[in-house]
């Protein structure tokens, strides 16, 4: 088959390595988003990656979250009530 493709046999059989330090980094990713009561977006997700050494850009850490439907809660602000 190979030869009628005219690609090498080397190139058949290649398999990335990525693949598994992605699914590694998913697992991270949705781990800590989850400990985190769902509060954390990409920049402290990319804070605490950083402190276990993985590296990651907050686009990439974005495209994962999305994949995975995990949408970060929003605090609002409180008012306190004044009478004037």
């Amino acid at each position: 088959m190979c030869k009628v493709l005219k690609i090498a046999r080397s190139t058949y059989y290649y398999e990335k390595k990525t693949i598994k330090i992605d699914s590694i980094l998913e697992n991270r990713i949705i781990e800590i988003f989850k400990s985190n009561r769902k509060a954390y977006g990409t920049r402290k997700i990319k804070k605490e990656l950083s402190k276990v050494n993985m590296i990651a850009s907050r686009k990439k850490i974005g495209k994962i979250m999305k994949k995975y439907n995990l949408i970060s809660s929003y605090t609002i602000k409180q008012y306190k009530v004044t009478k004037s």
